[in-house]
């Protein structure tokens, strides 16, 4: 029988068995291409010549996988990134949030914090911060350190900040940082509802009931399967009426748990969950 597996395929694989059999994250369902470019980039970091190489490094020195994981794992986003979603969430979603006596928000795939300071900035201006609890989570433990610190360049800000207006902004961002050393520090009271955690889509299961889930351009990164799993645990998480953001290249069209969501707001990728019972079932479920 021919042998059908590229040499570059094979180490590929054995990397990726590696990380998992050795330190428990899962990358076998991310996309190919996605996962190559990122081992690529960090082949050339560690000065490695080939998978091979880097495979060595992981297994024998303890220190390269958390350096590896920032290659592995989406760290780039902006606070009310894709301002359209934001102001869908300010004018449309919300008004049915209120109905809630209490709320819990999931952003699922957290990176350094954006996503989650963008809306608890947004939360507070709609006066839906006190009753609402957030879930920070990422598989990057390094990454939900830097979200908790809620830290960022300042060079980045005059672009947070006009997104921010464009989202329906109240007042000014400057009211929610502090500029120093060429950095702002976010309010500490916007996190101060928050509940940092690591959390694995590929292996861990739904930890709570809650009402929004936010999770952009993660699922992107995920094959078809992948994807499945991940929609299946956000499908869990969200009680009849719950709502659930994806990213402007993300869709359930797709999913085997379509029929499960209605399209809401579909040219922000905004999905309700079980939407074919009546808004008094919905409201009646959410005040029990």
């Amino acid at each position: 029988m021919p042998l059908t597996d590229a040499p570059d395929d094979i180490e590929l694989n054995l990397l990726l068995s590696a990380i998992r059999q050795r330190y428990g994250y899962d990358f076998h369902g991310y996309s190919r291409p996605s996962v190559t470019r990122r081992l690529q980039r960090a082949q050339s970091y560690f000065g490695c010549d080939s998978l091979s190489m880097l495979q060595h490094r992981v297994l024998h020195d303890p220190s390269t996988m958390p350096q590896l994981l920032n290659f592995m794992t989406v760290q780039v986003s902006e606070m009310f990134r894709d301002p359209s979603y934001f102001r869908t969430l300010r004018e449309t979603v919300i008004p049915h949030l209120r109905t809630y006596p209490s709320l819990k928000v999931w952003v699922a795939g957290c990176s350094e914090g954006e996503e989650l300071y963008s809306l608890a900035i947004l939360f507070r201006e709609e006066g839906l911060e006190e009753k609402t609890i957030f879930y920070a989570t990422d598989v990057n433990p390094d990454a939900v350190k830097r979200a908790k610190a809620g830290i960022y360049a300042m060079d980045r800000i005059p672009l947070f900040t006009r997104n921010h207006a464009a989202a329906g902004g109240k007042v000014s961002l400057a009211e929610y940082y502090t500029a120093a050393y060429g950095r702002a520090v976010f309010d500490k009271t916007l996190r101060a509802r928050t509940v940092f955690a690591e959390h694995n889509l590929v292996s861990d299961q739904v930890f709570a009931e809650v009402q929004l889930v936010s999770c952009r351009n993660v699922l992107i990164y995920f094959d078809r399967e992948l994807q499945d799993r991940a929609i299946g645990l956000f499908k869990d998480s969200l009680p009849r009426g719950g709502f659930l953001g994806l990213g402007s290249r993300e869709s359930l069209r797709f999913s085997k748990y379509f029929s499960n969501f209605a399209d809401f707001s579909p040219a922000e990728r905004i999905y309700r969950r079980d939407v074919a019972h009546s808004h008094s079932e919905v409201t009646a479920h959410a005040l029990a």
